[in-house]
Parts: structure tokens; C-alpha cells; sequence
């Protein structure tokens, strides 16, 4: 099969830092959520320590994507030269 210069293939032209964007917006989505749900158990504190809290979870889950479960299961590097 013969094949031309000229033929768009969107993959090879797709940037690749978008989907680094894409998977950032869905880990910090599904963190959000679930810290939200996890929040229900610290409603005897007040607001300020609430916000703390749920965004300590959001990071613990965030950290714990990106550096143990990207970084040391999946052995996929998160700044990698291509």
C-alpha cells in the first residue's frame, strides 16, 4: 500500500502535554469528590478546620497518585524527556 506526504494523521500532531492536562483534571476530580464524601464524618469541626481537612485529603490523594501509584506501580516517569 502506497502512502502520501500529505495526509493529515491528527495523532502525530496532537500535542502531547494535554494528556498530562486531561489526567490532572480527572485526578483532581475524583480527589474533590471523594474528599467530599469522606467530609461528612468531620462536621463537629469548625469551618476553617474543615476546609484544612479537605483539602489535606484532596493532597494526600493527589500525592498518592502521581508519586506511589504513577511513579512506583506503574513505573511511569511524570517529567520524562521524550
Amino acid at each position: 500500500m502506497v502512502t502520501h506526504d500529505n495526509i493529515y494523521i491528527p495523532g502525530e500532531s496532537f500535542p502531547h502535554w494535554i494528556w498530562f492536562v486531561i489526567e490532572f483534571a480527572i485526578v483532581v476530580g475524583i480527589s474533590i469528590l471523594i474528599s467530599r464524601q469522606i467530609m461528612t464524618a468531620f462536621q463537629e469541626f469548625d469551618e476553617p478546620t474543615q476546609n484544612w481537612i479537605f483539602w489535606g485529603i484532596v493532597s494526600v490523594m493527589f500525592i498518592a497518585w502521581y508519586i506511589i501509584i504513577r511513579g512506583l506501580i506503574l513505573k511511569k516517569s511524570i517529567l520524562k524527556n521524550r
